[in-house]
């Protein structure tokens, strides 16, 4: 009852077409605040998914290292074991060294990256190639893929089959007389371009990487695993880590970019709570239209009252009203920020320029819409209190004496 009362008084006519207007504003203002909440918090899981599946180009799903020292040497029996987990699918080796590049005398400092055949198949660093193509052994020689940002750096041509690029590794060992710096030469092949931190990376094969570090024989930094799509990454790093003990160091991916993708959620709540705050701006019309409406029903509040209506049932007419207002002004924004998505997914709304995507990326979450939810209605609740007790506070005509 409480409710239809309540409908009624939103939905039929009013003597103070103010209030008409007031309650307009107020579900305007809600369902912009709405639609403004979603389309930021999806923007950001779409920059989430992107930067995602740029790492997945070129970070493995589950990565194992040394929990002290640089490097190891895998035990033969471990790769056999750990090939055999469930829901893993690939198992591949790679050694990192900072390296000093030098390309028909231009120079820079970059890591140099040595990988073996089952690294392409953990990552997917062939799809990120826009130059060249991924080659690292062939024909006799050396080859690389380089990261862009180093690439610019020593203006390297990739179609320049000729032109070779030295690489000085510091020596480990040696004695006064020998040269500090071991040097060797590989044959530019292409070019990828993912994310600022990885285009200094230059990609090799293994075995020429362990030759330049002087490594012992099989030595790596890293075992980079692949998991399959229905397994749970979790369970296989339990799996992982019961079969290698406390010698190593099983991260994730997410784990891998722990604190860059705790940076991107705290942007994302902070966004959110901006955006709350101009719904609360927004409510300050609902708690005026609440207030206007008390006054213009006093007469049939007290009519409600003397016909045995208790302060609660009419604190509950409004508080429901209140509500109402709220969650009307909330599924207009939802139906918005929908057709936002529709449209920024097809016609593309927002371009991005000078970026590796053309289009804002947009991308929706369940929890995002219970949280929004949430949120309104719970400042739809509040500013809906003061007016509630007024209306309950109103006497009826019925006199006591």
């Amino acid at each position: 009852l409480p409710f239809k009362i309540a409908w009624r008084y939103f939905f039929g006519k009013k003597s103070m077409n103010a209030i008409n207007v007031i309650s307009g504003i107020s579900v305007t203002g809600i369902s912009i605040g709405t639609a403004a909440l979603i389309i930021v918090l999806s923007i950001f899981n779409g920059f989430e998914d992107l930067i995602k599946g740029l790492y997945s180009s070129f970070q493995p799903e589950i990565q194992i290292t040394p929990a002290t020292g640089k490097v190891f040497v895998p035990d033969s029996s471990d790769l056999i074991r750990l090939s055999e987990i469930e829901g893993i699918e690939h198992v591949a080796q790679s050694l990192e060294e900072f390296a000093f590049f030098e390309y028909k005398g231009r120079q820079d400092v970059g890591v140099i990256k040595g990988v073996d055949a089952p690294w392409l198949d953990v990552t997917r660093i062939d799809t990120m190639v826009f130059e060249g193509e991924y080659k690292l052994k062939g024909s006799g020689r050396n080859y690389a893929v380089m990261g862009y940002d180093l690439r610019n750096k020593l203006g390297v041509n990739v179609d320049d089959y000729l032109a070779n690029m030295s690489v000085y590794m510091f020596r480990r060992k040696g004695g006064p007389l020998d040269q500090p710096f071991k040097t060797r030469f590989l044959y530019p092949s292409g070019t990828f371009a993912i994310q600022q931190q990885f285009e200094k990376f230059v990609l090799c094969d293994l075995a020429f990487a362990q030759e330049l570090r002087s490594y012992k024989k099989g030595e790596i930094s890293q075992l980079e695993i692949g998991v399959s799509e229905n397994r749970n990454v979790n369970a296989v790093v339990k799996d992982i880590e019961t079969l290698l003990g406390e010698n190593f160091v099983v991260r994730t991916r997410y784990e891998q970019n722990q604190a860059f993708f705790r940076l991107m959620k705290v942007e994302k709540w902070m966004g959110f709570a901006i955006l709350m705050l101009t719904i609360v701006l927004v409510a300050v019309n609902l708690l005026g239209c609440l207030l206007m409406l008390v006054h213009e029903k006093k007469r049939d509040i007290a009519i409600l009252k003397s016909l045995g209506g208790t302060p609660t049932f009419i604190r509950s007419i409004f508080l429901q009203m209140g509500l109402l207002i709220c969650g009307i002004g909330l599924c207009i924004g939802f139906v918005i920020a929908i057709v936002f998505y529709i449209l920024q997914k097809t016609v593309i709304i927002i371009p991005m320029q000078g970026f590796i995507v053309d289009a804002y990326p947009i991308s929706f979450r369940f929890w995002d819409f219970i949280f929004v939810t949430i949120g309104v209605m719970a400042v739809g609740f509040l500013f809906s209190l003061a007016p509630a007790a007024r209306a309950a506070n109103i006497k009826s005509l019925v006199r006591n004496d």
